[in-house]
């Protein structure tokens, strides 16, 4: 028997949930990695992806009480450690001003890991801010598992108390606030390098800035679901989605001038159906699925990944097989996976 005879075709038949879990930064800041190697993304399915981050409100204001030094918080929305958390409007909150013999000082206005407003002050400087985290004049680094929501830059010492005003508050996302969905990001389903799988996770379009203690990035959380495969018993001649490129030339004189465009395929196999009708493969036509072609049906490796889309064309002879031509509609190439 060849290899080809030998193979199989799997499809994504079920999914198995995991909870929200803490993703591991792969080191570039952009790169978070879960403990699986493969997400769903069946409707329904897909992974929540909840970085740490203010995601409504939090507006920070020259106390209402006019007192020297005092900063209030409007009510706000963020997600902590994966849960969507409320945290309630505070007033009257402290900001410590630079020492009598220096000048400028940075606060931070967090969130805590457990959901409670909290001033982090920065280092003081004699005469001038910093940008750098840490650094004398700059914005603190924040504990890890905390949000920053605002700075309030003060450049008068303790000596002078005043009122703070709107000027001294910055709220620029990236900058000085931390947003859920800034960087944005998406959800890495798979992962395969030099045809190797590794886990899938979260990717942000930009680094995470390292504001927090270490220093490092702020948390990313998801929730997901994993594929549970199951075999499809007869299938054959398997069409990976892969791309493919032309060539186009436009005559001018004395010569062409060549350009080429490239497209991506629909993966595709043919099935053999027992009715036609109550088939589990049938039952999830235009779901989004993961297949999986095994070169060997003995062998766990090699094999080919494909996302999408599942298309089914049924055909009903009278004296033969009842027939699928199945296609998968894929946002990207297929993955060739030898380990």
């Amino acid at each position: 028997m060849s290899t080809s005879e030998n193979a199989k075709i799997q499809y994504e038949a079920g999914q198995t949930a995991v909870a929200v879990e803490l993703l591991t930064d792969a080191g570039d800041h952009k790169t978070f990695n879960s403990v699986s190697s493969i997400m769903s993304n069946r409707s329904g399915y897909a992974p929540t992806i909840t970085p740490n981050g203010l995601v409504t409100g939090g507006i920070v204001t020259p106390a209402a009480s006019g007192t020297n030094d005092l900063v209030d918080v409007a009510g706000l929305t963020c997600y902590l450690a994966g849960v969507l958390t409320t945290v309630s409007a505070a007033t009257d909150e402290t900001i410590v001003r630079a020492a009598t013999t220096d000048t400028h000082r940075i606060c931070s206005v967090t969130v805590t890991d457990a959901g409670a407003i909290a001033i982090v002050q920065g280092v003081d400087h004699a005469s001038e801010f910093s940008e750098t985290r840490g650094a004398d004049g700059g914005p603190p680094l924040i504990p890890v598992g905390s949000i920053e929501i605002a700075q309030v830059r003060t450049s008068a010492s303790d000596a002078a108390p005043a009122a703070i005003t709107s000027s001294e508050i910055f709220q620029v996302v990236g900058t000085h606030q931390e947003r859920f969905d800034y960087p944005v990001f998406e959800a890495a389903l798979a992962r395969v390098s030099n045809q190797v799988i590794g886990y899938a996770g979260v990717d942000l379009d930009s680094a995470s800035p390292l504001i927090h203690t270490g220093p490092t990035a702020k948390r990313v959380y998801a929730a997901y679901y994993t594929p549970i495969f199951a075999d499809i018993s007869k299938t054959s001649d398997f069409v990976p989605a892969e791309t493919s490129h032309t060539v186009n030339s436009q005559t001018i004189y004395g010569g062409a001038i060549g350009s080429s465009s490239s497209s991506l395929n629909q993966a595709s196999f043919t099935a053999y159906l027992s009715t036609g009708i109550s088939d589990a493969l049938v039952k999830l036509k235009n779901e989004v699925l993961w297949f999986k072609y095994l070169q060997d049906r003995l062998n766990a490796t090699p094999y080919i990944l494909t996302n999408g889309k599942i298309g089914i064309g049924r055909t009903f002879p009278a004296d033969n097989q009842i027939q699928a031509a199945c296609t998968i509609s894929s946002e990207e190439n297929s993955l060739d996976v030898v380990s």
